[in-house]
């Protein structure tokens, strides 16, 4: 069964930036497209980024240029860097494998 940790929330200021990791369990982690989501309070979860076997990444519109979506094989994770996070950025992060979630980091952007 695969299992998904993720880890780096926090707290930040506006246009401060922040590193989200999602360790994942399994064989054949490089071939997986594995994507980070985020849900915030009263709001439908929604995709942020996702990220393919072959590196290949795909962005939300609200977060291009500000983020970016990376993996390395060599430890089964994949990396959300946030740039110029803005309050509007402020939810539960999620990564995701085919139909494994992992329990979501708190990220809040507030002055």
């Amino acid at each position: 069964q695969v299992q998904l940790v993720e880890s780096g929330g926090g707290l930040v200021q506006p246009g401060e930036s922040l590193r989200l990791s999602c360790a994942v369990s399994g064989r054949f982690f490089s071939i997986y497209v594995v994507g980070w989501y985020r849900q915030a309070p009263g709001n439908q979860r929604e995709r942020v980024a996702v990220i393919f076997g072959d590196s290949s990444t795909n962005y939300a519109d609200s977060v291009k240029g500000r983020f970016t979506i990376s993996r390395d094989n060599t430890k089964n994770t994949v990396y959300l860097q946030m740039n110029s996070l803005k309050p509007e950025d402020t939810a539960v992060y999620y990564c995701n494998r085919d139909s494994a979630w992992g329990q979501g980091t708190q990220v809040t952007v507030s002055s």
